[in-house]
């Protein structure tokens, strides 16, 4: 099972690794800076370059049971297991999930209702609640978030039991989707005075790296679902 270098610091852009095997999922290192697809958020893009400098494309990376699996792009070479490799992210584009995937957990403290789904993406991004009657308005939504993004709080992951998560539920948003357990702890991502929640995504540091956002739209998804859309103003 490769060691999950994000999981501890989102800015590592590459790391050297060994490959331990290839299958039909993809390209298996003992150590990665890729994220895999999980949580709403896309997985990485990239690189893995070897020793001879041949560079093999990685079109999506995406969880194989316990592990992470490099998926090669369609034309791209295949190493030997046991080459030593330097995998690198494509920056540009984590770099944009990392702002917008915080920026949503800011907009889920604006909004007060449960989490009933998400997608994290480079150009617009959305957060569905389980809404009643009192729906904010899209300018109250880019006010109120825009508004907490220049406090320029940290934003912290830290862990906590599996025990101690099954203790405060409050922890958990997302009505769909549930934080992996079982492994006795489970990643946390806080928002200083700002917001509390289970998440294993990759985040910026502080909020003022999120930059300006615009809740572009509020669209009816049923009875009491309601879906906010934001982008980044640039």
């Amino acid at each position: 099972m490769a060691q999950e270098l994000f999981r501890e610091d989102a800015y590592l852009k590459n790391c050297e690794a060994t490959v331990l095997a290839i299958d039909e999922k993809g390209i298996r290192l003992d150590r990665t800076v890729f994220y895999p697809t999980g949580g709403g958020q896309p997985g990485d893009h990239g690189t893995l370059t070897l020793a001879d400098g041949r560079t093999i494309a990685i079109a999506d990376t995406v969880k194989a049971g316990d592990d992470i699996a490099h998926v090669p792009a369609a034309d791209a070479a295949v190493p030997a297991v046991g080459d030593k490799v330097t995998a690198t992210v494509d920056w540009a584009r984590r770099y944009r999930h990392m702002r917008m995937h915080t920026a949503l957990h800011v907009m889920s403290a604006v909004i007060k209702g449960d989490v009933t789904g998400g997608q994290v993406n480079g150009d617009k991004s959305r957060l569905d609640f389980n809404l009643g009657a009192d729906v904010p308005a899209k300018e109250h939504v880019t006010a109120e978030v825009n508004r907490l993004i220049a406090l320029d709080r940290p934003v912290t992951p830290r862990w906590i039991t599996d025990e101690e998560l099954a203790a405060r539920p409050e922890l958990v948003k997302t009505m769909s989707v549930r934080p992996p357990s079982g492994a006795g702890r489970v990643r946390l991502l806080e928002i200083e005075g700002v917001d509390l929640q289970a998440c294993g995504g990759t985040h910026v540091a502080h909020t003022s790296e999120i930059g300006t956002v615009e809740c572009l739209k509020v669209e009816n998804k049923g009875k009491m679902n309601r879906r906010f859309i934001i982008a980044l103003a640039e």
